[in-house]
């Protein structure tokens, strides 16, 4: 069951304009750059976020940059796979969906201040409950985000499995995927779960912004540090092309904020082989394509 979203399923947006339609081109433009976002927040709100380095690209590259935005994970991982975007920024986990299913290549990662480019999964519940470690929340209703978000889909399953022995569908009772990071921690506050999962850099973003404080949302639980979420690019494009996006981002705190979605400093460049991390907890889990797709 997903809790309900606000979008389309996949909703075409023009930064710095409103959503215009509700499906991807049929092919990413050949006079301008099409990039993706996945919907770790509201989609409206990181659109906008995003529209400081958009307009800066635009301008570095001399060519129009459209920003996208989807319902869940897979609807960015299938835009690229048909080609209709260029770039898209992943978390760890749907970009290694995108690897095996549409030819995704990560470039630049996110480097946030003080120079990590890590994060972590966190468990909350809300701040009546009675629950203190993992073990106390079998039979609960809890929300996880998207079978293919990382902190809120792959590694509390990963923790379940390894705290209690058992896949999350068996130790709780009710699992819900919520859609997003915000949505997961909002029922929390809301008291519509018992407990939930994500990333803790959204998890302090939504603090930061008041729309959740550390008593509503306590954390109970917190895995250890994650590989950053990449931007990756389709390896299609044109190699030249590609160097000239490379620069653009490895330069860009230079020139424009950068921080976006999720207060980075800067960027740096990654590799395919920074995110083997995530598929060893694919192959422990014994998680097929589809189950993540689910």
């Amino acid at each position: 069951m997903r809790l309900p979203t606000r979008a389309s399923r996949v909703c075409e947006v023009l930064i710095g304009c409103a959503i215009l339609a509700v499906c991807f081109p049929s092919h990413a433009y050949s006079d301008g750059l099409t990039i993706g976002l996945i919907p770790a927040e509201n989609n409206e709100e990181m659109v906008a976020a995003f529209e400081p380095m958009r307009i800066y690209l635009e301008e570095r590259l001399e060519e129009s940059v459209t920003v996208y935005t989807a319902t869940d994970y897979t609807g960015i991982i299938e835009a690229m796979r048909k080609n209709r975007l260029d770039i898209a920024w992943f978390g760890p986990m749907s970009y290694y969906l995108a690897e095996r299913e549409a030819n995704a290549e990560a470039f630049v990662i996110g480097v946030r201040p003080g120079g990590s480019a890590r994060y972590h999964s966190i468990i909350t519940v809300p701040e009546n409950s009675n629950a203190n470690v993992l073990e106390d929340l079998r039979g609960a209703t809890v929300a996880f985000v998207d079978p293919a978000s990382t902190s809120g889909g792959l590694v509390p399953r990963y923790m379940v499995k390894r705290k209690t022995g058992l896949m999350p569908e068996e130790f709780f009772g009710r699992l819900i995927w919520a859609g997003s990071h915000d949505a997961a921690q909002l029922a929390v506050k809301n008291n519509t779960v018992d407990a939930a999962a994500g990333a803790d850099m959204i998890y302090e973003r939504m603090v930061r912004k008041g729309l959740i404080t550390v008593e509503t949302n306590r954390i109970i639980m917190t895995s250890g540090p994650l590989p950053g979420a990449p931007l990756a690019w389709r390896d299609n494009l044109d190699t030249d092309r590609k160097q000239i996006i490379l620069e653009a981002f490895l330069d860009a705190h230079n020139h424009t904020d950068v921080s976006g979605l999720t207060r980075i400093d800067h960027f740096e460049v990654a590799t395919p082989s920074d995110y083997d991390v995530i598929r060893a907890m694919v192959i422990e889990l014994d998680l097929s394509d589809e189950a993540i797709r689910q």
